[in-house]
């Protein structure tokens, strides 16, 4: 919510109280206050608009900080809201710890230990934390700033003292993380993005929520979410996912902050994701 909606909350409650009608001009939120716009552009007649109206309906009534991304190479399709603003990463930085692992044995050109795997494994489909940690801390900062840099995601910066979950991420770098997952690139191998789009697609049934939510049928499905409370900005709650069926080849990115409960931002995700999916099935 908005400085400007709340004073307007503030002096809608003061005139019912009081019995005085307020003149809704008079409390009119100033521009410099509103809150960002989501921009939608296509290479599809009509589909920007549409994904721009409902995404922001979708997000019209929930209260919290929340950004999205989205990008369709079969239509040239890209969305975006905050796409700058910085996020603790909770547990979304998964997919860059393994990421950063393959790179890294790519470069030294070994394949993953069978401990590497076990761990690898824990981490995307389970949430693993302490896999997780093991795998940082073997990595070290040095090796994960130079895959960050490697994969342009130069908005990315990682959790200081052990605490990759307060690394900060943006939906920009998640896109372009999500990009290289999902085709040919020189940063990471074919068979390291096959192996990392799988893992993603057997995340346990507990935790395929978000991003995944009203995708339509034959549409295979790779997502890994985040979950964070703190006692600022209340849940993060983050989702990413990507996408491919029905005519279109997608990758989407939804994270939130100053929830009330992990619910309540599963929930605002899960608003975003099924008019994504609705949309794009239909154009």
């Amino acid at each position: 919510m908005t400085s400007g909606t709340s004073r307007r909350a503030r002096v809608l409650a003061a005139a019912v109280g009081t019995g005085v009608l307020v003149p809704l001009v008079a409390t009119a939120t100033p521009a410099s206050a509103a809150a960002p716009a989501v921009t939608c552009t296509s290479a599809k007649a009509g589909l920007a608009a549409k994904l721009k109206k409902d995404i922001t309906a979708a997000l019209a009534t929930r209260k919290g900080t929340v950004a999205v991304g989205l990008y369709d190479r079969s239509t040239n399709t890209t969305c975006t809201l905050r796409a700058s603003s910085a996020y603790d990463s909770a547990s979304i930085v998964k997919v860059t710890v393994l990421a950063t692992l393959l790179w890294d044995a790519k470069k030294t050109n070994r394949y993953l230990t069978d401990r590497e795997t076990t761990l690898a494994k824990a981490m995307i489909t389970k949430s693993d934390n302490a896999a997780t940690s093991t795998l940082w801390k073997q990595l070290g900062m040095t090796k994960i700033k130079n895959f960050l840099a490697a994969a342009g995601m130069t908005q990315t910066k990682p959790g200081a003292n052990g605490y990759w979950g307060l690394t900060q991420i943006t939906v920009t770098d998640e896109q372009k993380l999500l990009k290289l997952l999902t085709a040919k690139n020189a940063v990471l191998s074919d068979n390291s993005r096959a192996y990392i789009i799988k893992l993603m697609g057997q995340v346990v049934s507990s935790q395929r929520w978000g991003t995944p939510y009203g995708v339509p049928s034959g549409v295979t499905v790779a997502v890994k979410n985040g979950w964070l409370q703190r006692s600022t900005n209340g849940w993060r709650v983050h989702s990413v996912g990507a996408f491919k069926g029905g005519g279109h080849d997608y990758v989407m990115t939804v994270l939130s902050h100053g929830n009330s409960t992990m619910n309540y931002g599963i929930a605002t995700i899960q608003a975003v994701a099924k008019v994504i999916h609705r949309d794009l099935a239909a154009s």
